[in-house]
């Protein structure tokens, strides 16, 4: 593979066809509030850029106890470490002979998650020099993992293919080399219940309390199987088409977002499904389908990643209480996302009803369902939304002003997932070219230091 491109970091002018109504808005004053100054800090040692204050400042002042407490506030250590994206290296995580499907840290960031189309599923040890953890061979495939999920406390993963049954594996076990029902059992979570079609699982998530489980699936539907008596609890037929990505809204589990080929963003509240079953609200904007939902955890914003080669940011109170009323476009264009470019024509098109905050464009949403996410709270603030992309690049959009504010060439084809470690400067891709990479900040031509050993540099920013 050929290593002569480079990362690309891009100055803030640089707005890849961004758009929004005037960002006059709640989410930038919040964004603001996680990832910038605070006001003491501000008004200390605040310049002619007030929106830039230098971290040799903010040492300076802190060392000489101006602020009158012995560390940063939670804004000003994001407002230090926001600035220092990953975008050196790349450096290879693992290879493999078949097509990367997706990849996740641990909540606490200390495994990574990775899934691999033929059958692999690896859990890598991030402070042991990404070895691996456990090595995974997963029971009962259809063509592709299609998606991993693992339990907040590290204990359980569980994995899903094109089939109504998902599986779930103890990676707190002591067996590394997990074949299924061989070395290690792997139980089968049947999501089909009593129905006697078959259908796939896109998307699946575990509830912040490890006890549920909510997938979505080819069969217009969403599913809740609970992992506490060991079924399934709710079947919601949510869409018109297919289901691609479902998540759970924040920690209460109440509230439930989905995306579909219909392309709607549906809300859905389960303390209201018992008396009907219909969404709380849906949001309309997208001209295509939707790939990928990532909430931002406060049961309000998430952003998704659409078919028309757009991310789009949501406030799920200017939802719609009645989709019916609300059509999609019809476009007069027969293409297919998965072999075909999208049609020029089509790119600058905005739907009529669009109730999104802010589009972002400039990478690509072909061949496969690409995953974007918000960058984490506690080192970004959230100021920064990223995504795979097919032209092989792992593009980073600035939330408010909708920057592009890098770049990462290192894949030779398409980039279907990509995470941000929760607590470091450090990001993962994972790829149809089969390779797990890595880029970091700081970094060099050399192998940067383990996690573990750059944790006293994080001590002492605190």
């Amino acid at each position: 593979m050929s290593r002569s491109r480079k990362n690309t970091k891009l100055s803030d002018e640089a707005s890849g066809g961004f758009s929004s109504g005037g960002f006059d808005h709640e989410i930038a004053q919040l964004t603001k509030l996680r990832s910038g100054t605070s006001e003491n800090m501000s008004k200390l040692v605040g310049g002619k850029n007030k929106g830039w204050i230098s971290p040799v400042k903010m040492l300076a002042a802190r060392e000489s106890n101006f602020l009158r407490k012995s560390k940063f506030s939670t804004a000003d250590g994001c407002h230090i470490l926001n600035r220092y994206l990953p975008v050196n290296g790349p450096y290879l995580v693992d290879q493999m002979e078949s097509c990367a499907y997706v990849s996740h840290f641990s909540f606490d960031g200390s495994l990574l998650v990775a899934g691999y189309q033929g059958s692999h599923i690896r859990v890598y040890n991030v402070e042991d020099e990404w070895k691996v953890h456990k090595d995974i061979m997963a029971r009962g495939l259809h063509w592709t993992i299609t998606d991993t999920s693992l339990s907040r406390d590290k204990r359980f993963l569980v994995y899903s293919s094109m089939s109504p049954t998902v599986h779930i594996v103890d990676v707190g076990s002591s067996v590394m080399e997990s074949l299924a029902n061989v070395t290690e059992i792997h139980e089968g979570l049947d999501l089909s219940g009593d129905d006697e079609e078959s259908f796939s699982i896109f998307s699946l998530k575990f509830s912040m309390d490890g006890q549920e489980i909510v997938a979505a699936s080819s069969d217009d539907s969403i599913y809740v199987y609970d992992l506490v008596t060991n079924k399934r609890t709710l079947r919601i037929p949510a869409h018109k088409e297919d289901v691609n990505t479902v998540c759970f809204a924040d920690e209460s589990g109440h509230l439930i977002y989905s995306g579909s080929d219909d392309s709607f963003c549906k809300v859905w509240d389960r303390r209201c499904l018992a008396s009907r079953s219909q969404p709380a609200g849906t949001l309309v904007g997208h001209l295509e389908g939707i790939t990928f939902i990532d909430s931002r955890g406060d049961g309000r914003y998430f952003i998704s990643n659409g078919k028309d080669q757009t991310i789009k940011l949501w406030d799920i109170r200017m939802m719609s209480s009645n989709s019916e009323c609300v059509s999609r476009p019809r476009t007069n264009f027969n293409w297919d996302y998965r072999w075909m470019d999208y049609p020029a024509k089509l790119r600058e098109m905005k739907h009529p009803n669009d109730q999104s905050l802010a589009t972002y464009r400039g990478h690509s949403v072909l061949r496969t369902l690409i995953r974007c996410h918000f960058s984490p709270e506690y080192s970004t603030g959230q100021k920064y939304i990223y995504t795979g992309s097919n032209d092989g690049a792992v593009y980073t959009y600035d939330l408010v002003t909708g920057a592009l504010v890098s770049k990462l060439n290192h894949h030779e084809t398409t980039v279907r997932d990509c995470c941000w470690h929760p607590y470091y400067p450090v990001i993962v891709s994972s790829s149809w070219d089969g390779m797990i990479m890595r880029c970091e900040f700081p970094g060099s031509d050399k192998t940067p230091p383990s996690l573990k050993q750059r944790r006293n540099h994080r001590l002492y920013l605190n």
